[in-house]
C-alpha cells in the first residue's frame, strides 16, 4: 500500500470506525512527518503507521513514530526485533505482518501485541500460504490477537476470516479503490476492470514474489524470469513501478499491485460505506448462523 495508504485514506478509515494506516514505505523522514501531521489535521481518531523494515530511512522513521506517539505500528519486510523495545517504550502497539505460523511465534516472543496473518491472495509482496490455511494455523500458534489479511473484500470474506479465528481484518485492495483513496483514477479503473485471473505473481525466481495485475510490465518480468535473468536485472525493470501506477496512472508499465479480490470490486465507494456494508453484512451472516443453531 505504499503510495496508496496516505493520510487521506488513513484518516477516512479511522473516521469511519476502523484503524487507518499510513504506509511509510520509502518515505523520507520529512515526508512521513508531513503525512502524520496531515492525518492529525483530518481526524481526531487514532491511526497507525506501517513501517517497511527494509526502507533506507527506517531508523529515522522509527524515531518519528515514537516522537509523534503513534498508537499502533504495523511492520513488514523484515524482523522488527531490533526496534521492538524502542517502540514499546514509546507506548506503541506493535503488530507485525506474518506469512507463516513460525514467524508469528517468533514475533510473539519478541513482544508483538498482535499479528497480521496475510495470505498469498493479497496484493504486493506475498508468502506461500493462503489465508484459509494460514489464519487458523497462526491462531493456534500464538496467544496474541490475530488479524486476517488477503482475499477480504466483502461481508462473506470478512465473516470467513472471523470463523477461522481472526479477531480483526485488514483490507488493502478494496480501500485502494475507495472514494477517498488518492490513487490515480487509472489505477482504480484497472482494478475495477480486472478479471478473476488478472492478479498474477512475479518475482518467484528471486525469492521475492509480488502479486499485481497483468500488464506489459508483468509480461516482461515473467519473460526475464523464464530466461534465467539475475535478481539485479529483474529489480532494475521493476523499480519505481508502483509509484508509476499509483501516482502517475501508468497501468501499462507500472506495477498495479492488487490482490485476487480485484475481480470482486466493481465500483468506487466511500470508505464509511464500505465498512458499514461489510460489518452489517457480517452481523447478518452470524445472525443467520444463530438461527440455524450454528455458533461461530
Amino acid at each position: 500500500m505504499a503510495w496508496v495508504a496516505t493520510a487521506e485514506l488513513a484518516s477516512a478509515v479511522s473516521r469511519a470506525g476502523g484503524l487507518g494506516i499510513i504506509a511509510a514505505g520509502n518515505l523520507t523522514p520529512s515526508e512521513l512527518k508531513a503525512e502524520i501531521d496531515k492525518a492529525k489535521a483530518m481526524t481526531d481518531k487514532p491511526f497507525g503507521v506501517n513501517l517497511m523494515l527494509l526502507s533506507p530511512y527506517i531508523e529515522e522513521q522509527v524515531e518519528i513514530v515514537c516522537s509523534e506517539r503513534i498508537p499502533v505500528v504495523t511492520t513488514g519486510a523484515g524482523n522488527p526485533g531490533k526496534y521492538m523495545d524502542r517502540l514499546k517504550e514509546a507506548g506503541i502497539k506493535v503488530i507485525p505482518v506474518v506469512a507463516s505460523p513460525g514467524l508469528a511465534k517468533r514475533v510473539e516472543r519478541l513482544g508483538a501485541d498482535a499479528v497480521i496473518a496475510e495470505g498469498m491472495e493479497a496484493g504486493g509482496h506475498i508468502g506461500k500460504l493462503t489465508t484459509m490455511v494460514l489464519v487458523p494455523q497462526v491462531v493456534d500458534a500464538v496467544s496474541i490477537p490475530v488479524i486476517a489479511a488477503g482475499g477480504i473484500a466483502d461481508a462473506r470474506t470478512a465473516a470467513a476470516a472471523f470463523c477461522l479465528g481472526a479477531e480483526g481484518i485488514q483490507i488493502g485492495t478494496l480501500f485502494a479503490c475507495s472514494l477517498e483513496s488518492t490513487a490515480h483514477e487509472n489505477f482504480k479503473k484497472r482494478v475495477l476492470s480486472a478479471s478473476s485471473l488478472d492478479a498474477v505473481v512475479t518475482g518467484e525466481s528471486t525469492g521475492h514474489p509480488v502479486r499485481s495485475l497483468r500488464n506489459s510490465l508483468t509480461k516482461k518480468l515473467l519473460e526475464l524470469e523464464v530466461s534465467g535473468a539475475t535478481f539485479e536485472e529483474i529489480e532494475r525493470l521493476a523499480v519505481g513501478g508502483l509509484r508509476r501506477a499509483v501516482r502517475e496512472g501508468d497501468t501499462k508499465t507500472g506495477s498495479v499491485m492488487a490482490g485476487q479480490v480485484a475481480g470482486m470490486i466493481k465500483e468506487i465507494k466511500p470508505v464509511k460505506e464500505i465498512i458499514q456494508e461489510i460489518f452489517e453484512g457480517v452481523e447478518k451472516i452470524f445472525q443467520n448462523f444463530a438461527e440455524m443453531g450454528v455458533e461461530k
